[in-house]
């Protein structure tokens, strides 16, 4: 199932979200939700929304799909925040194992033909298992304006390609917000995250965009 809103209420949404705070929207969009979710990398300040949709609801299901090349900062980051927040974890990892890629194609670069394999390996194709697996009407994700072009024209509230409604509570924060978010809840961050699919931070790998 799915959560229908035209552009005119999504616009209204929106509007009406724009001075609320993340705990705020994220009760706004339970109201709505039938079946929702949080997606999570565990990339610098994922540690804000999976707290703040935690406080609000402790069951939220949170999705990590692991492309399997995160460092191993990362992968003790996302240990201690796990047990720390008592996240409701459902991990998606590629079908074919990392070692078995490296032998065989490697981490192709960003202009090489590959790279549109080797994204779809590791990131689009266990994102699609998990999403088809749980089917979200409401899907909360950490996206911020100022990130990449494309998440500049989006909003708080905005429509996945698939139809599902995608909210950003964070959405209008810088990393200085954040920052004292972090430190007033006592959070932990992660700055020593890799992602082999955009390599560059103002490249989308094809989930939001």
């Amino acid at each position: 199932m799915r959560v229908v809103l035209e552009r005119e209420e999504i616009q209204k949404a929106n509007e009406y979200l724009s001075d609320k705070t993340p705990h705020e929207i994220i009760e706004w969009a339970l109201l709505v939700a039938k079946n929702p979710l949080v997606t999570t990398n565990f990339r610098p300040y994922e540690v804000a929304i999976l707290n703040a949709v935690s406080k609000v609801d402790k069951d939220m299901k949170v999705i990590w799909c692991d492309t399997g090349y995160n460092t191993p900062n990362t992968y003790r980051h996302a240990d201690e925040l796990i047990d720390q927040l008592q996240l409701n974890v459902y991990l998606y990892v590629p079908a074919q194992t990392t070692s078995h890629r490296d032998a065989t194609m490697g981490i192709p670069s960003i202009d090489d033909p590959k790279h549109k394999l080797f994204t779809e390996q590791v990131k689009l194709e266990p994102f699609r298992r998990a999403m088809a697996a749980h089917t979200p009407d409401v899907w909360f994700t950490n996206l911020r304006k100022g990130q990449t072009t494309f998440r500049n024209s989006i909003d708080i509230v905005s429509v996945s390609a698939d139809g599902v409604l995608k909210v950003s509570p964070f959405y209008n924060w810088s990393d200085e917000q954040l920052d004292v978010y972090l430190k007033e809840n006592n959070l932990p961050n992660e700055f020593k995250y890799y992602d082999p699919t955009k390599v560059l931070e103002s490249r989308e790998c094809g989930l939001h965009a």
